[in-house]
């Protein structure tokens, strides 16, 4: 089994606590080669790749992604942990100023002597997701609020709180998602875009998240993608 780092929004790090959210799909990518000789030789192997996808899930039914073709975030039994934008509240200012430990109001994960930048850091692990927070500005606690949150992507793995195990993997088209997977990747469309467009609805929300994330026109571009499946694991 092996643990590697994904990682979310937080909208749907939102999706993956209340448990809507059981599938990610990341884009296929394939080498990129710096000679331009290459360029038309890669151009044949993912036509090679496209055409013995269809054929292995035509033939077999089966998904792709296990011993056939590695997916880079792993194989069923693998576990992803959670990156998302964080940070660290290690102490308070009471009323008169003074220095006080801080007393989580928020959900937390608790760390000690973490190193991250050129220091180490303890106290509490605290996450955007769950909604604003902001620091004393100044050393006696009297400045202005300021915020201090860190990338998802500078996450270290003792600060994640978030523990998926992969349970399926496959190889499909973007487009080629139904409207139960639209849901189980944690998209919530509302009752009235449904009476206006029915189930189209779902795939506009879909296609309007998934621009969102990896740029426009990247839905059009209908690229291949894994599709992972996963169980939150309890911690």
């Amino acid at each position: 089994m092996k643990e590697r780092p994904v990682l979310f929004s937080g909208a749907m790090v939102r999706a993956l606590l209340d448990g809507s959210k059981t599938q990610t799909r990341r884009v296929v990518k394939l080498p990129v080669e710096a000679d331009a000789a290459w360029v038309g030789g890669w151009k044949i192997v993912h036509k090679a790749l496209t055409q013995a996808v269809e054929t292995f899930n035509r033939l077999l039914g089966k998904p792709l992604g296990t011993d056939r073709v590695l997916c880079p975030y792993g194989q069923p039994g693998d576990r992803l942990w959670v990156r998302e934008t964080w940070g660290v509240v290690s102490n308070a200012w009471d009323d008169d100023g003074n220095l006080v430990d801080w007393v989580p109001d928020r959900p937390t994960t608790a760390i000690a002597d973490m190193p991250f930048g050129q220091g180490y850091y303890s106290g509490h692990a605290i996450y955007a997701a769950d909604g604003c927070y902001e620091w004393a500005g100044d050393d006696d606690g009297g400045g202005e609020p300021r915020s201090a949150w860190h990338p998802s992507i500078h996450m270290p793995r003792v600060a994640s709180r978030i523990l998926l195990e992969i349970t399926s993997v496959r190889v499909e088209r973007l487009q080629d998602i139904g409207v139960e997977d639209i849901e189980a990747e944690g998209v919530v469309t509302s009752d009235a875009d449904i009476m206006q467009h029915g189930c189209r609805a779902r795939v506009m929300d879909w296609q309007s998240l998934w621009d969102g994330i990896n740029g426009a026109g990247s839905w059009d571009a209908n690229p291949w993608v894994w599709v992972v499946e996963f169980k939150r694991v309890v911690l």
